[in-house]
């Protein structure tokens, strides 16, 4: 196998998201862009990507660390999230789950059965509130090809076609409150990223999060990766089918959205789910 030259792959994987930023219209001039950094290495590439992408389009950047407050985890992500954020001139904006929402996800762990439901609910809230308070323009996550495909597997699996509309490169704002994510890494598998990471000698959070053993997405990524290794190309034909067959617009219109009524963040139902977890947990203590 011969090796790969650092400069040539790293610029081949650039052009590639540039590419992605540019067929979607992604970013535009003079937008206020936020990238969710959690120190992993798709975030990180993330956050670097769109750091040389401002060369060719002016734009504000900024990044967003949340801290769910995962005991022996998410510390070294945070100070490695620092690290890139001040090498590059990044302001970053830290909020925190015990801070804002008065609960570590350790602690929602104990009464939810999976970890990862209020993880995702709370990580997705935060952004998009923080997101509203520093009237960004969009959001952009490190979200890879690989995840793309597992969360569309995901819901597919469990008949849950709501969740279709948020698929793609691209989710526009569909309320005034509900700042617009964008995916640059959106064609790119998890094992390039590593890659990079590894050619330019990236300090990136490799750690697995300690919760994830206990997800469907964990068992769904082992499967698909297996497909891929015997037959290569599986994964971006899959995307590609889902992208040809779906029209995430269109879904994701049909999608009515109210405002919470308790913490006014915008919710598909009267109460929003972050709210509705909050709630659950408060019952089960109280019992």
């Amino acid at each position: 196998m011969r090796s790969l030259d650092r400069e040539v792959f790293t610029q081949e994987l650039l052009n590639r998201i540039e590419k992605t930023i540019t067929d979607y219209s992604l970013i535009d001039s003079d937008e206020r862009v936020a990238v969710a950094l959690s120190g992993g290495k798709d975030s990180v590439l993330t956050l670097h990507a769109l750091h040389d992408f401002r060369e060719k389009v002016n734009f504000e950047l900024l990044a967003i660390a949340i801290d769910e407050g995962i005991s022996g985890y998410r510390a070294d992500g945070l100070q490695i999230a620092r690290q890139h954020a001040s090498e590059l001139g990044i302001e970053l904006i830290e909020k925190s789950l015990k801070r804002e929402m008065g609960i570590t996800l350790d602690q929602a762990s104990n009464f939810h059965h999976t970890a990862c439901v209020p993880c995702g609910v709370f990580r997705r809230y935060l952004l998009n509130r923080t997101g509203h308070e520093l009237e960004l323009d969009k959001l952009a996550t490190g979200h890879n090809l690989d995840d793309e495909v597992q969360s569309f597997l995901m819901s597919f699996a469990r008949a849950d076609t709501r969740r279709f509309g948020k698929f793609g490169p691209k989710l526009d704002r569909i309320h005034p409150k509900m700042i617009p994510r964008i995916k640059p890494l959106w064609k790119i598998q998890e094992k390039e990223v590593g890659i990079w990471a590894v050619l330019n000698e990236m300090d990136v959070h490799m750690a697995e999060c300690p919760y994830a053993y206990t997800s469907f997405r964990s068992n769904l990524k082992n499967y698909l990766n297996q497909l891929e290794e015997k037959s290569p190309g599986t994964k971006i034909n899959l995307l590609n089918s889902f992208h040809k067959s779906f029209q995430f617009e269109d879904l994701l219109m049909k999608v009515e959205l109210h405002e919470c009524k308790r913490c006014g963040e915008p919710s598909s139902s009267s109460l929003c789910k972050a709210c509705e977890i909050r709630e659950e947990i408060n019952q089960i203590k109280n019992v």
